[in-house]
C-alpha cells in the first residue's frame, strides 16, 4: 500500500509540473479524514475540478481515498475586503480498505476558501457528507482544512 501510495504522489507531481505552464492549478495538503494531498484546477472564474488523495487511520480499518469533484464558487455570500468565495459541489470518492471490502461512493462538497492578495496560496475548510453506493448504502461524513499552492 505505501509502494501504490508513493507512485500516485510522484505521479501527481510529474502531472502539475506539466499544468504548471499553462493552466491556474494548485497543489497543497489537507489534514482532515483523509489527510493527504489536494489539488484543484480552474476551468473558469468560478468553476474548477479538485481532486485529492489521501489516507484514513481508523484502527484496523485504514483507508487510501481517492476523490475528485465539480465545484462552483460564489463570492457574494461572504462579504469582505479579501476574496473568500462559499464553494460547493458534487463528486465521486473512492475508498480502499485495508482489512475490509472497498467503498465508493457520491460525495457532496461544502467548503469556504480564502485566497491571500500577496502569494498564490488558497487556504480552505471544507465538509464532505459521502452518500456510499458500493459495496452497500451508507452515509460518511468527512471534513478538512488545507492549503494549495498556485502554479501560473
Amino acid at each position: 500500500m505505501k509502494k501504490i501510495f508513493l507512485v500516485l504522489t510522484f505521479l501527481i507531481i510529474i502531472i502539475s509540473d506539466g499544468f504548471s505552464q499553462q493552466k491556474e492549478f494548485g497543489l497543497g495538503l489537507i489534514l482532515g479524514s483523509p489527510s493527504g494531498f489536494s489539488g484543484k484546477y480552474w476551468m473558469t472564474e468560478s468553476n474548477a475540478i479538485d481532486f485529492g488523495m489521501g489516507y484514513s487511520f481508523s484502527g484496523k480499518n485504514n483507508a487510501t481515498n481517492f476523490h475528485a469533484d465539480y465545484l462552483w464558487h460564489n463570492d457574494n455570500v461572504i462579504k469582505v475586503e479579501a476574496k473568500v468565495p462559499l464553494y460547493y459541489g458534487v463528486g465521486a470518492r473512492v475508498k480502499i480498505r485495508q482489512n475490509s471490502a472497498s467503498r465508493f461512493g457520491v460525495r457532496g462538497v461544502l467548503g469556504v476558501t480564502y485566497f491571500p492578495s500577496e502569494i498564490p496560496i488558497d487556504l480552505f475548510f471544507e465538509v464532505v457528507p459521502v452518500f456510499n453506493i458500493v459495496p452497500s448504502t451508507e452515509l460518511d461524513i468527512e471534513a478538512g482544512l488545507g492549503f494549495r499552492y498556485y502554479f501560473k
